[in-house]
């Protein structure tokens, strides 16, 4: 597999769109990204903490470094001075300590709210009642130091395309009404980050901003003990 000729592949697909590649690189070797980088993708997303901590002093330094895992609040400190965007934002506490550790870096977090639109339980996110009530939250208005510029949402698990499209309008039709009213000084819907490797085409269909890929870029991931 040649990761260079992937990246361009990918960036040419997407050069028609409004859809940016998220080129996910969890679990692959620094060399793995050098290759991406050489053909010019600069935006990066990792879901562990630890590689996240690793990876950014070993590669250039105009990468765009995402963080597109669940996120515990004890592990924010360690990615806050670096990192460009937090995709999964599943809780207000989680919100208030990315604020509080970008005060610290004298820093402004984007950050985009996970929403639960899967029929699988064990996936992250606010539902559209909770996501609402926390868009409301007088709270919001008082975290000075990131911005809720977006959504992201992973669709169900299945070779049901209709369901899959089904559960990305619906997201993307939250993202508009959320769009159509004022909420706070640092909400503003920018970016919808929904689509995959195996979805990634129905995704783009749908509106979504950035896609995140993986497999198809550098291949199946390894898993270590």
């Amino acid at each position: 597999m040649n990761i260079q000729d992937n990246i361009v592949e990918f960036n040419n697909l997407l050069a028609t769109t409004n859809c940016k590649l998220v080129a996910v690189s969890k679990t692959k070797p620094v060399e793995d990204i050098r290759e991406a980088y050489k053909a010019g993708q600069r935006i990066f997303g990792e879901n562990k903490v630890q590689e996240l901590r690793e990876k950014p002093g070993k590669l250039p330094e105009d990468i765009q470094w995402h963080m597109i895992g669940h996120l515990q609040t004890n592990k924010v400190k360690y990615i806050a001075p670096f990192i460009h965007l937090i995709h999964a934002v599943d809780s207000l506490k989680l919100l208030e300590e990315i604020d509080k550790q970008a005060e610290k870096n004298d820093r402004v977090i984007p950050c985009l709210l996970q929403v639960h639109i899967a029929m699988e339980e064990h996936k992250f996110g606010f539902d559209e009642k909770e996501l609402m009530e926390m868009l409301s939250n007088a709270l919001i208005k008082n975290l000075h130091h990131i911005h809720i510029i977006g959504l992201m949402g992973m669709a169900t698990y299945t070779d049901n395309k209709d369901q899959i499209r089904s559960e990305f309008r619906n997201l993307k039709n939250i993202f508009d009404r959320i769009n159509k009213n004022i909420f706070k000084e640092n909400v503003k819907m920018q970016e919808l980050s929904m689509g995959m490797s195996d979805d990634y085409e129905i995704a783009i269909e749908e509106g979504s901003t950035m896609i995140r890929v993986g497999s198809k870029l550098f291949g199946p991931r390894i898993y270590l003990n």
